[in-house]
């Protein structure tokens, strides 16, 4: 069980977390660029998992996609909410049920050609994260994508130090305890972890996992200038978010990362 199960469910007791893809631009280009990369490994022949599946933001999306989608989450109020869309949908290729990233003790070696960690490595320690590489790898079959989404640590600070809303609490003292030693939030420590590109590549390779893709997806520490774009303007930023999206050497100053790794 995660150490910090309770935590974690409270946090997301309301099941209403995919919502954050509508309430602003710099919000929603996390889920934008989640679906874009995904889109390219899920086929229609695919079985997919999505561990931390939340309320089905993405499980809807993909539903019609794929062959079979399962989606695992900690909280049950989110696996309730995703079971409501997935009847009122009349979905039959998607479930879902309650479980730990940790320990998918109910789900078979090899069950799935794509497996999605889009959730636990958020609020996981490194201890911990380890065993959802070791759980991912062993439910995924030969030559499955694997993928894992994660907080970057730098990206995430770097932001708070500029962005109009925070800069005034930013950089302090206390915050570099916890963010760059500790790599845990300052102001939820325990609940949310950070890591680095670096970090999570070498991570994915001790599970002899093979590194595809590593790219940013939200670069928050833009997210005030854009959202007051003029439409003309963002239709304009699309070229510039989809080129650092890509990028590498752009992947460390994003928020959230996808990790893209082949079994």
């Amino acid at each position: 069980m995660s150490s910090n199960q309770d935590r974690i469910r409270e946090k997301y007791s309301h099941g209403k977390e995919g919502e954050r893809a509508f309430t602003s631009r710099s919000e929603s280009l996390e889920f934008h660029y989640t679906k874009k990369i995904l889109s390219e490994y899920i086929k229609p022949d695919s079985r997919v998992i999505e561990i931390g599946c939340g309320g089905g933001y993405y499980g809807m999306y993909f539903a019609d996609k794929c062959t079979e989608y399962v989606g695992v989450d900690i909280t049950p109020e989110n696996i309730a909410a995703f079971e409501e869309k997935i009847k009122a949908a009349g979905l039959c290729n998607v479930q879902a049920f309650v479980g730990d990233a940790i320990h998918l003790y109910n789900i078979a070696d090899g069950s799935f050609d794509v497996v999605l960690c889009l959730g636990p490595m958020y609020h996981l320690p490194q201890e911990e994260r380890e065993l959802v590489f070791a759980e991912c790898k062993r439910i995924a079959e030969d030559g499955a994508i694997i993928a894992f989404a994660y907080i970057i640590r730098i990206g995430v600070y770097a932001a708070g130090c500029v962005v109009d809303k925070w800069r005034d609490r930013y950089p302090n003292a206390e915050a570099n305890k916890y963010i760059l030693e500790y790599s845990t939030s300052d102001d939820r420590p325990g609940l949310f972890f950070m890591t680095s590109p670096e970090e999570m590549e070498h991570d994915a390779k001790q599970y002899t996992l093979e590194v595809l893709k590593n790219c940013g997806l939200d670069f928050i520490f833009a997210s005030y200038a854009i959202d007051m774009m003029s439409e003309e303007k963002f239709n304009f930023y699309w070229e510039l978010a989809d080129r650092m999206s890509e990028s590498q050497s752009c992947t460390g100053l994003s928020n959230h990362a996808l990790l893209i790794c082949r079994k």
